[in-house]
């Protein structure tokens, strides 16, 4: 057996996680328990693994660091690597992607978080404990964007989990590693490459926080994740992360920037056999921008549980707008619509889709508008303009070019 096998195997039994050790059989996580399977796995074995996945330009760097990760395919299964050095030899703890384009609605959350993306600068936090959905819930604001809004998109990951196809927004994609050195490399070069929105896979150290509440001060809307089990301590990790001295400037600052904190945990409900979000969402009234500045975070609390009409949600209310539900997306069992993609993991289009941009008429096509609208003709409802000869193209030239 192979590493492909393994986790195709892994993905037949609706597994999360595959976990493979030296001397140990592999184990997967099925919602949220692990469970072995097959004979114990040699070291040598590991070894060939690892260096296949590696590769012999990368392994000097893996055994420098003990530890490497990266995202790969395997017959259909986008996956989550991390290779890492154990006492008994090389380890893979490996998370198999969702294969589907993830959005509000396919992952049961509430109509709500559509309002969360409707602002156009500031910041959103998305908390919860490893494996929580935080990437899955990201991707979703991501591609509620995509499909609304024309607004250019730039995602900063390590490692990439969810391919977006472009719509309406205009998306790139950096990987850490690959397409950058570092998440605060990525930071700084974002704000000379015009975007609107800026997703930050996860605020790891202080001055990746610095730059990403720098980039929502500045005008940007920047989504990003922190690993926290509540609202309030999302908030108090990210200000407790700085030095003393400068803790109370992070905390204005961080009360002046933010356009909401999502606290998630999934929550498995049997009558449907699956895994369901169950989430906390703290919007910043008066009341909670002066907790934040004043460093009050557990007064935030109170503020959830009198914010229902602000749109704030406490675990409490969400479950039960969770049991009085009617209308659940079950995957494998829910239409999907006409023009969604059979995965999120699909390569990009060689040319994302047009701007929806409207060129300006000439007299005659102006006045032969105006008369087949008078004999009740409509107007198509989408131009498609090629890149080479469209107005975006001319504009993009440079002086002097023919």
């Amino acid at each position: 057996m192979d590493l492909e096998s393994l986790v195709s195997l892994a993905a037949s039994n609706g597994a999360s996680d595959l976990h493979l050790e030296a001397g140990l059989p592999a184990a997967i996580r099925v919602r949220g328990e692990l469970r072995t399977t097959g004979d114990p796995l040699p070291a040598n074995l590991l070894m060939e693994w690892a260096r296949g996945v590696i590769g012999e330009e990368e392994w000097p760097r893996f055994l420098e660091q003990r530890s490497y990760d990266c995202s790969r395919n395997y017959r259909g299964s986008r996956c989550r690597l991390n290779i890492l050095m154990t006492s008994r030899g090389i380890g893979f703890a490996i998370r198999l992607l969702s294969s589907f384009i993830a959005t509000i609605e396919k992952l049961n959350l509430h109509p709500d978080f559509k309002k969360l993306v409707a602002g156009h600068h500031g910041l959103i936090l998305v908390s919860g404990a490893t494996g929580s959905g935080k990437s899955s819930t990201l991707a979703a604001l991501i591609e509620q964007i995509n499909m609304t809004e024309t607004r250019h998109i730039l995602t900063i990951e390590s490692p990439i989990e969810f391919t977006f196809r472009p719509r309406r927004a205009y998306i790139r994609q950096r990987e850490v590693g690959r397409d950058t050195p570092s998440f605060e490399q990525a930071l700084i070069d974002s704000l000379r490459e015009d975007p609107d929105v800026l997703m930050v896979g996860e605020m790891r150290d202080p001055e990746t926080m610095r730059l990403t509440l720098a980039a929502a001060e500045t005008g940007h809307l920047v989504m990003a994740t922190v690993h926290s089990s509540t609202c309030a301590e999302a908030l108090q990790r990210v200000v407790s992360a700085f030095p003393a001295e400068i803790q109370s400037s992070v905390a204005a600052q961080l009360a002046d920037c933010m356009l909401a904190v999502i606290s998630q945990r999934l929550q498995f409900r049997s009558e449907f056999n699956i895994r369901v979000p169950e989430c906390e969402i703290l919007v910043p009234t008066h009341a909670v921008k002066n907790f934040i500045r004043n460093r009050d975070f557990f007064k935030i609390s109170s503020s959830l549980e009198t914010g229902a009409e602000h749109g704030m949600w406490t675990l409490q209310r969400y479950r039960a707008w969770l049991d009085s539900r009617k209308n659940w997306h079950i995957p494998g069992k829910s239409p999907e619509p006409a023009d969604s993609e059979a995965g999120g993991a699909m390569p990009p289009p060689s040319r994302p889709p047009a701007f929806p941009l409207m060129p300006k008429p000439s007299k005659s096509e102006a006045k032969h508008g105006a008369h087949a609208h008078g004999h009740g003709t409509k107007a198509p409802t989408r131009i498609e303009i090629e890149p080479a000869e469209s107005e975006f193209g001319k504009i993009l030239k440079r002086p002097g070019e023919e």
